[in-house]
């Protein structure tokens, strides 16, 4: 989408004045503009007295926290795709806070021209957002704010924690770093003093949680992106894997409109199947997927990949042959 040099310049101002520190690259990327341009529309910022500035720790443009602009006016499209992610998507994933979610979104209705909310109204009531399969936890609120607080103040917490992994319940002082949702569930990734190394818990598993007096001062520059490198999914394993496999007419096309990793590569064959190729870290997670089509995906490589599907297959067969 272009904007007009005006419009532009509103949209750069809102964004930085939500908090966030963002780098040139990541400025022209959302508004379609040459670096350069972003320069020079941050000159012109300046120029007129916004008191931005670059905040080299974040390594982006950050406005002073104090500054203080009054939101512009909302249009059509902004308006509807707010209303959209709050009644719409708190519907899809398990969002925290959200009542508080709704309440606001209520409070933006509100203040809307008569025909927007008009519009809007009738809009949401022809879309709709199919419930995801998601692991339930009643206290969603409670743990993630108990856990946003930490994170900001630095403090460990201690957790008594239903780890599968482990097969036990267990008791651990956690470091806390990032709260992020993936697999239908929210976590908290962070040290572990169990296990001396960065670990991701499940909020539904946890049991009990305790903000402790003590501070940690790791954390700071973790990247979550690099951290999770090139894993399927979550678990990276730390080794790199290409893989290689054929899925068939029936299922190439579906499977092929999902990018389903960073890496991916199809190429349709001349019978209508696809040739798709990725590099993983780890074979346990994109086992599973690979298991979910069935019979409709045959593993080239790697050879050790190709006998984890057959020791499973071997191994369902066996489980469901008697009656």
């Amino acid at each position: 989408m272009k904007y007009s040099r005006i419009s532009r310049l509103m949209k750069i101002l809102t964004t930085l004045q939500a908090g966030k520190s963002y780098a040139v690259g990541d400025l022209s990327k959302m508004f379609g503009a040459s670096r350069r341009t972003i320069f020079r529309d941050l000159n012109e910022l300046q120029a007129i007295g916004i008191p931005y500035h670059y905040d080299a720790a974040a390594g982006g443009y950050v406005i002073e926290p104090d500054f203080f602009l009054p939101p512009v006016d909302l249009n059509l499209q902004e308006a509807l795709s707010l209303l959209m992610m709050a009644h719409k998507a708190s519907e899809h994933i398990q969002l925290p806070f959200k009542r508080s979610a709704i309440i606001a979104a209520l409070k933006i209705e509100n203040n809307l021209p008569v025909k927007m909310r008009q519009y809007c109204n009738a809009a949401l009531q022809n879309i709709s957002a199919k419930s995801a399969a998601q692991a339930p936890i009643g206290s969603l609120d409670k743990i993630f704010a108990h856990l946003e607080n930490a994170i900001l103040k630095k403090r460990k917490v201690q957790i008594i924690y239903n780890s599968l992994f482990d097969g036990k319940v267990i008791d651990v002082e956690l470091s806390p770093y990032r709260l992020f949702y993936n697999h239908r569930a929210w976590h908290v990734l962070g040290h572990c003093s169990m296990h001396k190394s960065v670990r991701t818990f499940k909020l539904n598993r946890i049991k009990q949680l305790k903000t402790t007096d003590n501070c940690f001062t790791d954390g700071k520059n973790f990247d979550l992106d690099e951290y999770l490198g090139r894993a399927w999914s979550m678990i990276p394993e730390g080794r790199l894997y290409n893989i290689k496999l054929r899925f068939l007419p029936k299922v190439a096309n579906n499977m092929a409109e999902v990018q389903w990793h960073s890496t991916q590569k199809v190429t349709f064959q001349p019978d209508s199947s696809a040739i798709v190729e990725f590099r993983v870290d780890g074979l346990g997670e994109i086992t599973w997927w690979i298991l979910g089509y069935g019979d409709q995906v045959q593993v080239l490589a790697p050879r050790d990949l190709r006998k984890r599907i057959l020791e499973t297959a071997k191994n369902m067969i066996k489980l469901n042959q008697h009656e």
